[in-house]
């Protein structure tokens, strides 16, 4: 049996102002797996954005652990853990972040230069990422001028950028008609299968998540296995 690449152990999200104690997560325990893709579905307001920023390390649980490849993520500084989400893991939200005074491609090659690696090292790279993703047409243009769906077909290539080990997708497609949708989540089962690549899912999109591996559903701060 595979040994799990990441987990989640009785992870416990707190909100005290000192006149209201609200427990979004309860224990959350959850183990992926190297090739997996997993998806969590939940209705609005029930902690699934605020389980993916603990998850990415983008935030602090009140009680639990995080561990990638059985090493402990608590103990690390906040310099490591920026060196760690950047090698190791990528990010993909509804709306894209990307920065708008840069082009596609230059987005696309940032995490790379963030990492130490100089432009002549990353821009090969770079374009096949944009042809995988149907970009590399519009690779010396800005943010402004691409459409939605080339904008988050962007950010998908940026995050995928230092070949991570795991992906944390917060409604990816959302904003997306179905055909990029599927183009984008075609991508992801592809890398998945081909690499490895482990994705965490975010999504209200049940068409998409009965294409996936395993289904989660977030409800009353615990996480159950959806058939």
């Amino acid at each position: 049996m595979t040994a799990p690449l990441f987990e989640a152990r009785g992870i416990r999200k707190i909100y005290d102002s000192g006149i209201d104690r609200i427990e979004v997560l309860k224990g959350i325990d959850l183990s992926l797996s190297p090739g997996e893709m997993t998806a969590v579905l939940g209705a609005s307001g029930s902690g699934k954005t605020t389980l993916l920023q603990i998850l990415g390390t983008l935030a602090a649980p009140s009680e639990g652990q995080l561990l990638f490849k059985g090493e402990r993520l608590d103990s690390r500084s906040e310099r490591e853990l920026a060196a760690f989400r950047n090698r190791c893991l990528g990010f993909i939200f509804q709306f894209h972040h990307l920065l708008p005074e840069f082009s596609a491609l230059e987005n696309v090659m940032m995490p790379a230069l963030i990492g130490g690696r100089s432009r002549h090292q990353a821009i090969e790279p770079a374009r096949r990422l944009l042809a995988a993703v149907e970009v590399d047409h519009r690779e010396r243009h800005r943010v402004g001028e691409l459409s939605g769906g080339e904008q988050q077909r962007t950010a998908l290539a940026r995050a995928l950028m230092m070949e991570p080990d795991l992906l944390l997708a917060d409604e990816p497609t959302g904003n997306l008609d179905s055909r990029a949708g599927n183009l984008v989540f075609d991508l992801l089962h592809d890398l998945c299968r081909q690499r490895g690549l482990a994705v965490l899912m975010v999504t209200h999109n049940q068409e998409l998540a009965a294409r996936m591996d395993r289904r989660l559903t977030l409800r009353d701060g615990l996480l159950t296995a959806t058939d």
